[in-house]
């Protein structure tokens, strides 16, 4: 249920960012990273516990999501500073351009990142027997 929520907060935080100025999509960026990596630490704990090799392997791909969520989310920002930076209309569009591009990188690994480790945590209550 919890992961529900989740997904639902992170869907509202793409539809607001797409009306949203690159600094708050950079924001956003940072925020998804932050919560894949919350999520793929809870699905390794979850692995940890289980002794599953899929969710073994669920949760490492969670924590890959998440680092490249982090990633992008880093570069969201390194655009949206290059965006504050240009002097230029045309140039200042694309560096808000590229930081909403990375933007909505950060959050599509964010979400691959919190599917992950929903397997994680399936496979592993799977292979408990709960």
């Amino acid at each position: 249920m919890k992961f529900t929520h989740t997904l639902l907060a992170s869907t509202l935080v793409l539809a607001l960012a797409a009306c949203s100025s690159p600094s708050d999509q950079a924001q956003d960026a940072q925020q998804s990273a932050a919560d894949a990596q919350q999520s793929a630490q809870q699905a390794q704990q979850a692995a940890d516990q289980s002794n599953s090799p899929a969710a073994d392997q669920a949760a490492s791909q969670a924590q890959q999501s998440a680092d490249q969520a982090a990633a992008a989310a880093q570069q969201a920002q390194q655009d949206t500073a290059n965006a504050m930076q240009s002097s230029g209309q045309p140039a200042a569009g694309n560096a808000a351009d590229a930081a909403a591009q990375a933007a909505d990188n950060a959050s599509a690994s964010a979400n691959q990142a919190k599917d992950n480790a929903e397997a994680a945590k399936d496979a592993a209550k799977s292979s408990s027997g709960g």
